[in-house]
């Protein structure tokens, strides 16, 4: 079984259904409210979770009620949790999410997310150690990703870093991970190069292995010294692209012992599938999910 650390955000999704994005200063009537766990790290760990792996958790929450929420839903999917710690007098994370057909804004407040720390990351090595791969994106304050890029370093744990919300990033970071997994527009923003260069070339450049990820596109890879190959998306329906993103890394790091084609193709129908939902966590699928879709899809 695998064996996956998911260091990053958990958050409460605030989640309103519109038929369409208002501009600004306008007042519309929405269809529906929901409150759903989320954050990129969490949703992370939730989708490889089901996938199958062994998951850890490392992040904070706050001591508010979205922190019991949070925390029994990590439990009730069966990741560890040791790792997870409670602030006192802060909230938890939040995410403020407008969906209308089939696209979404929002708005995060990290609140309890700012305070994982670099002692925090060091505090779970051992189950670096042990991990398969390692998860983490940008959602968490800046020493702590590089803690577990470090830490994973040196315990020789690869480590897929997901670069959202997007910055320019040091070299150093990333010569230290396996796979850096952003869209176009991200990659970009990471290499402080602009728009207008075609996202083939912005791989090339980068000194590391790259998978790109471009919606309905499906994904382009690249690894090592080999010319980007592309992966083609699946036709599903949208309804929803909330957590797509996070589902993708997932299941890359879940089925990357598979081979790296075979991982690509994979977390393209997993994120596919997870769009055709309601719901970051809510439309993240299982296993047998998966493997039926790819029976079924070209």
């Amino acid at each position: 079984m695998t064996r996956i650390v998911v260091v990053g955000s958990i958050n409460m999704d605030l989640v309103t259904l519109a038929p369409r994005f208002p501009g600004p200063g306008e007042t519309l009537t929405g269809d529906r409210f929901l409150t759903i766990p989320g954050g990129k790290g969490a949703n992370q760990a939730v989708a490889a979770a089901r996938l199958g792996a062994t998951v850890s958790m490392v992040g904070c929450i706050g001591d508010d009620a979205f922190g019991d929420q949070l925390y029994d839903g990590l439990v009730a999917e069966g990741i560890d949790v040791t790792h997870v710690a409670r602030i006192d007098g802060i909230g938890s994370g939040t995410a403020s999410i407008t969906v209308a057909g089939g696209e979404n804004t929002i708005v995060v407040v990290p609140a309890a997310n700012g305070r994982v720390t670099p002692a925090q990351v060091e505090a779970a090595r051992a189950i670096i150690r042990d991990a398969d791969a390692v998860l983490v994106q940008l959602e968490i304050p800046l020493d702590a990703v590089d803690a577990t890029l470090r830490i994973a370093e040196e315990e020789s744990t690869p480590v897929i870093l997901n670069p959202a919300p997007a910055q320019r990033l040091p070299v150093e970071w990333l010569a230290r991970v396996r796979f850096l997994t952003p869209n176009e527009h991200e990659l970009a923003l990471v290499l402080g190069a602009g728009d207008d260069v075609d996202f083939r070339e912005l791989m090339r450049r980068a000194p590391c292995p790259v998978v790109l990820t471009r919606g309905s596109d499906g994904a382009w890879f690249r690894d090592g010294d080999d010319e980007p190959r592309h992966q083609p998306g699946f036709r599903v329906e949208a309804v929803d692209s909330t957590g797509a993103g996070d589902t993708f890394n997932a299941a890359l790091a879940v089925y990357l012992a598979e081979g790296l084609d075979v991982a690509v193709r994979k977390a393209c129908a997993t994120a596919a599938i997870a769009v055709s939902r309601l719901g970051a966590q809510g439309g993240m699928p299982r296993a047998d999910e998966v493997a039926a879709f790819l029976e079924t899809h070209a």
